[in-house]
């Protein structure tokens, strides 16, 4: 049931090689053993990019790759991070004074957004200190949201560390508010998934309220993940928070040409909700009241009647203050469009047509082409692979995750996986000497489990 709380799982260490393995380096680095383990899925988006943050459903499956941190509560009041990879440098501070450094979103800052996310909603005025040691699978800056795993994983040490319980709908929520500290307006699919996964399932995943439904993939077909082997960091990018910008504008104009209280609105999604229309009528009223040209600063003033310093302090973020045009019809008519499209997607999943597998994959193929025109989060090492993907027999593939850069995730017949996967390799990643780890970037993945803690048994 969604509602509970992440599941405390017994395992016998023995049986799992990884957690040995950590609890080995654990206790070389740290000279006692570790009292629990947490782990947080990443996850990859199937349909529904850019969407979350309008207020959009969106449809996400766990992958089996993770975050995984081995926790000892201590004593002093000192959080000890370590990181299995050398790349990543150890990091300690007091409990007491998190300190959240926004202009370099380094590994650690991510573990300090969930830890600071239990305390504050908790109120805790002395948290327990903890030694942990992480170890990560999720390729980072790929599209499959390494950042909101660790948050994710961080808030559930935290919650275990400090002996607190809460649901898992409250938990993602919580990580949701708590990864704005590093500056990232995200829309909480990533969070909401990586707690409410389930085996062998994917999720329609739909905010305010938070819920998640099943949603049965068809069989016949595997979902297949390639990375660009483009690194695409939202925090340290504008590209990300311009097109959340553009929404609201959008959501704004709109409201107001339709005599809404406009300055309430803030989601695309609200003008739909006040208005009582369908999708396809909200991208006809996109078409006659929004133009395709930008709009500038001084434009979108007199659309609304206000001055141009009340848009500064009153709508823009401090980060937007010298972005002079916006682009308003494009972003708009992206997420009316991509949350017809999940809910399309979600329909034939439950319907099985015949020929479900060909409609699923036209839509991915929709989905990238609007990612790709309307929303601008694309690249052309996206596009290409996309483009092979769909040469060597994949019936739909789209980029996943923010874009500009990660990865694509493509819907393969099962029985041409092998042949795929073959003709992939060599046609993105070995005809580029600089592309040879290909290891972890293209894989197979089928719908993981979502966050749970281990203990030994």
């Amino acid at each position: 049931m969604a509602g509970d709380s992440p599941s405390a799982l017994p395992v016998q260490l023995v049986e799992q090689p990884r957690l040995q393995k950590l609890k080995e380096k654990f206790i070389s680095k740290f000279g006692s053993a570790p009292k629990f383990y947490a782990r947080a899925p990443g996850r990859v988006n199937l349909i529904g990019e850019h969407i979350d943050y309008c207020g959009y459903a969106v449809l996400p499956m766990a992958i089996e790759q993770d975050i995984l941190i081995a926790v000892e509560p201590v004593q002093t009041q000192i959080v000890q991070l370590a990181n299995t990879n050398p790349s990543y440098l150890d990091f300690s501070t007091s409990v007491n004074n998190i300190q959240i450094n926004k202009t370099k979103p380094q590994w650690h800052n991510y573990f300090l957004c969930g830890l600071k996310g239990i305390q504050e909603h908790f109120g805790l005025n002395n948290p327990t200190g903890m030694n942990c040691l992480l170890d990560g699978t999720i390729p980072p800056s790929s599209g499959l949201s390494s950042s909101s795993a660790l948050v994710c994983c961080a808030g559930l040490v935290t919650l275990r560390a400090n002996g607190k319980t809460l649901s898992k709908v409250e938990l993602a929520e919580i990580c949701t508010k708590s990864e704005r500290y590093i500056g990232t307006e995200g829309g909480g699919m990533d969070q909401s998934i990586s707690f409410l996964a389930e085996e062998g399932t994917a999720k329609l995943i739909e905010f305010s309220p938070l819920r998640a439904t099943d949603v049965r993939l068809p069989s016949g077909a595997t979902f297949v993940i390639a990375n660009s082997c483009v690194e695409m960091n939202k925090a340290a990018t504008s590209h990300y928070n311009i097109r959340v910008m553009e929404c609201r504008l959008a959501t704004k104009l709109l409201s107001k040409s339709k005599g809404l209280e406009w300055r309430k609105m803030l989601r695309l999604h609200d003008v739909q909700t006040k208005l009582g229309v369908s999708l396809e009528e909200m991208l006809t009223i996109v078409e006659e009241v929004l133009h395709p040209e930008p709009y500038s600063t001084e434009e979108i003033c007199k659309c609304l009647g206000i001055s141009l310093e009340e848009l500064r302090s009153g709508i823009l973020s401090q980060n937007m203050q010298d972005v002079s045009t916006f682009k308003l019809y494009q972003r708009a008519k992206h997420v009316y469009s991509e949350a017809a499209r999940v809910l399309e997607f979600q329909k034939i999943c439950s319907e099985a047509p015949a020929n479900a597998l060909q409609l699923l994959g036209e839509l991915m193929k929709q989905s990238h082409i609007s990612c790709r025109e309307m929303y601008e989060c694309s690249c052309p090492e996206l596009d290409r692979l996309v483009d092979i993907c769909l040469q060597f027999g994949a019936i739909g593939s789209r980029l996943t995750g923010a874009g500009w850069g990660g990865c694509t995730v493509s819907m393969v017949p099962t029985d041409k996986l092998n042949t795929f996967l073959k003709n992939v390799k060599k046609a993105y990643y070995q005809m580029d000497g600089q592309r040879l780890a290909v290891e972890n970037s293209l894989f197979a993945t089928k719908p993981g489990r979502g966050a749970l803690v281990f203990v030994e048994a």
